[in-house]
């Protein structure tokens, strides 16, 4: 199949899930579908050939809604490439999941069946371990903080690295700072969670963090949670505030909360080496500066909506707990750097704990 006919291909018709993967609930999806890129040429990035003028067009995908950041930063990714390359690039975006959840799809992209995704970082683990260490509570102590690591050493490394994985790390960007949202209390101090049942991820740092608070975490699927907070079966859930806005929490008798900021979730722009690797250097390169330019412009979405988010939750009624004491819940979560440090190796911990 030629390259001009292979973007009509499209195999089937997507299950579409809503924020499975994204909230942690994952599984179930179908894996994307071949995308038709096979018949180009390989081309190494190093002394890649132009592209003369051959078109392309390839199929970015997502776990959460046309309203989320990650959906508007694609967008307007593919805008702007469109407009670079005259046309002659183009990239679809499907957002819900329509390509497959997050970890079924970064597992597409590396086996080349897929092009293009963003996702959080969580599912990407399952590639690259290390990515792991960003799990770790109370890791950054500001978004600042974050972002001096993500874009230093640390973080151009690790998108270097995830080629062993079969996948091109384009671009960070965000999901925003998990926060907890119960029914019944604020949360200040450790204390305040404990005996708590409260869902999390499939995650075992964030298992892990829970129980050394005393409190109980239920890792399910989000469908399941959000009849589970409704039943009264979970007491709790943690999440970005986006996230409680979206679903309607306070609906689900989340009546609380509190901007612990336990977790920040970083997210990724993904390409799929397999793919890469065939492409031109000037489409490599076009697509490589504008993920940049993409990552970078959904953080600045994210700020923007999670402010917008919090105050919406204000006016449903939600109390929402702003002084929270951090420097406690770090404290109460030594251990859980105890028990994954070497894991990660603790001079990759330190270095990033350390960064001002």
């Amino acid at each position: 199949m030629s390259r001009k006919k292979w973007s009509f291909v499209l195999s089937g018709i997507m299950s579409v899930s809503l924020l499975l993967a994204a909230c942690g609930g994952g599984g179930g999806q179908q894996a994307a579908q071949p995308s038709g890129q096979g018949g180009g040429q390989p081309a190494a990035q190093t002394g890649a050939p132009s592209s003369d003028g051959q078109s392309y067009v390839f199929k970015a995908g997502h776990s959460l809604t046309e309203d989320h950041p990650y959906h508007l930063a694609l967008k307007k990714m593919a805008e702007d490439v469109d407009k670079r390359s005259n046309g002659k690039v183009k990239i679809e975006v499907y957002p819900l999941s329509q390509l497959g959840a997050e970890r079924e799809l970064t597992e597409a992209l590396t086996f080349g069946t897929a092009d293009m995704s963003i996702t959080s970082t969580a599912p990407v683990t399952n590639f690259y371990a290390k990515l792991g260490v960003l799990d770790l509570p109370f890791l950054f102590e500001s978004r600042e903080q974050a972002y001096k690591v993500l874009d230093g050493k640390v973080g151009e490394e690790m998108l270097k690295n995830l080629e062993s994985a079969n996948l091109v790390g384009l671009a960070w960007a965000e999901n925003g700072f998990r926060h907890i949202t119960n029914g019944t209390k604020d949360i200040k101090k450790p204390e305040d969670v404990s005996g708590m049942k409260i869902r999390t991820q499939e995650n075992p740092i964030h298992l892990a963090a829970f129980e050394t608070l005393g409190a109980k975490p239920t890792p399910m699927a989000w469908t399941e949670a959000l009849t589970a907070l409704q039943q009264g079966v979970v007491d709790a859930q943690e999440n970005p505030a986006i996230v409680a806005q979206t679903y309607k929490l306070y609906d689900s008798k989340q009546t609380h909360m509190s901007l612990t900021g336990h977790v920040y979730s970083a997210a990724m722009i993904l390409f799929s080496k397999p793919v890469w690797d065939k492409l031109p250097a000037d489409v490599q390169q076009l697509i490589a500066e504008e993920a940049k330019k993409a990552g970078q412009y959904e953080r600045e979405l994210m700020i923007k909506m999670e402010e917008e988010a919090i105050a919406n939750l204000k006016t449903k009624g939600v109390v929402v707990t702003e002084d929270v004491d951090k420097q406690a819940f770090r404290e109460a979560m030594k251990p859980v750097y105890d028990k994954f440090s070497d894991q990660f190796g603790k001079e990759l911990v330190d270095e990033i704990v350390n960064t001002k």
